[in-house]
């Protein structure tokens, strides 16, 4: 009997941010794939291992997942992830994959989970708490009312088109575009704030597009809300 593929979200930092579901798991089951070269040096480890201490004694299989826009590097690197599990699930051992937030939003884990779920193999996604939820509660503030709409936008691509939408805008990911970014959000008649490395020790808020450094790390999400006057015209 084949193992099944778990892919787990852990939540964007503070371990106890983990669900009870994502607890159990890990606990009980002994392969834990996390996203990177080293294993324990991984994010999503160095967060789960706060609230499930015996993942130390667990089997780690460390996932390479490249930063990197190359298709030709990226389609190799999840083939190459997506064997690696599939060893694992052919001896009937189950894999639970660690991956920061929720799998199902802009996860690397995604590319490994259609591969082995085309191959004919058992998978099930177990749902984390999102970074930007997890933001807007760092920030005691709410993301959308009444009829406004929420848009999630990768912020390393084109986002000057997106900005223009409506209602609440949330930017993901803007890496080495956070200069470019910053300058467009400044010309916005709108509630800029950022949160980076949201619930890890090393975090940090920022309450102005002003405020954002353009040296902000990769763990940084940015909410735009449109002012209160505007949104009432």
């Amino acid at each position: 009997m084949k193992g099944i593929l778990y892919g787990l979200g852990i939540g964007p930092g503070d371990p106890e941010l983990l669900t009870l579901k994502a607890v159990r798991l890990i606990s009980e089951n002994e392969v834990i794939a996390v996203p990177g070269e080293e294993a324990e040096e991984t994010v999503a480890y160095k967060i789960a291992v706060q609230a499930v201490p015996q993942l130390r004694e667990k089997e780690l299989l460390a996932v390479p997942m490249p930063m990197t826009k190359d298709p030709g590097v990226l389609e190799e690197n999840h083939e190459k992830a997506a064997k690696k599990v599939r060893e694992y699930l052919d001896m009937g051992k189950n894999v639970v994959f660690l991956t920061l937030g929720d799998p199902t939003v802009y996860s690397t884990y995604l590319y490994v989970h259609k591969r082995v779920a085309d191959a004919g193999y058992e998978t099930e996604i177990v749902s984390g708490i999102t970074s930007f939820c997890a933001a807007a509660a760092r920030m005691n503030m709410g993301l959308v009312e009444k009829a406004e709409p929420l848009h999630v936008i990768p912020a390393s691509y084109q986002v000057e088109e997106a900005l223009k939408l409506p209602g609440t805008k949330v930017l993901m990911k803007a890496g080495r575009q956070m200069g470019k970014v910053k300058e467009q959000l400044k010309e916005l008649d709108a509630s800029v704030v950022m949160v980076e490395n949201c619930g890890m020790e090393n975090e940090k808020v920022y309450r102005s597009a002003e405020e954002i450094p353009e040296s902000a790390g990769y763990y940084s999400l940015i909410i735009v809300k449109e002012n209160s006057d505007k949104g009432e015209k």
